[in-house]
């Protein structure tokens, strides 16, 4: 009997039987092996480009050599969530970019301890000191109020910024 949405077509040229692929299970490359992973490594140039020490190493070197910039406990296997913290945290690092304009010398570090958000960053002495507090509590006030949880801003200054070596 023909198909009711294509009078042309019997059944069993609609669904044909789903045959094992006999070269799905092992197969053969040729190709070369290519290991060029070069992802989010800093150029080397003529050795006038000043890098810190979060950019100075290779990405593999995280928990050996330099730290996590996002401490919490939603990357354990099987806890929820995972993707909304790390929406969250581009969130938070482009909210203290915009609050801090100019100023952020590294990367900020998110901590999550408990129910209290901690961010921890090294500005650049660029603004007084009264602006300064006042876009610290303006920041913790608002963060405080989105996330409806206590949230504390450590920020240190430092005169410029601090080169780890030049590439």
């Amino acid at each position: 009997s023909p198909c009711q949405l294509c009078p042309a077509l019997s059944p069993v040229q609609v669904l044909p039987r789903a045959l094992p692929v006999p070269s799905a299970t092992r197969q053969l490359h040729t190709s070369p092996v290519c290991l060029k992973t070069r992802a989010a490594r800093v150029r080397a140039s003529r050795g006038d480009k000043m890098v810190t020490y979060e950019q100075a190493h290779a990405p593999h070197y995280i928990g050996h050599r330099k730290g996590w910039l996002s401490l919490h406990t939603g990357n354990l296997h099987g806890e929820p969530g995972a993707a909304q913290r790390a929406l969250e945290d581009a969130f938070l690092r482009r909210f203290l970019a915009g609050t801090f304009p100019g100023l952020l010398l590294d990367a900020p570090v998110l901590k999550r301890r408990g129910n209290l958000l901690v961010l921890c960053a090294l500005l650049g002495r660029a603004l007084p000191p009264h602006k300064l507090y006042f876009l610290q509590g303006y920041a913790e006030t608002l963060l405080g109020h989105l996330y409806k949880c206590p949230v504390r801003l450590e920020l240190q200054t430092l005169p410029a910024r601090l080169p780890y070596k030049f590439l």
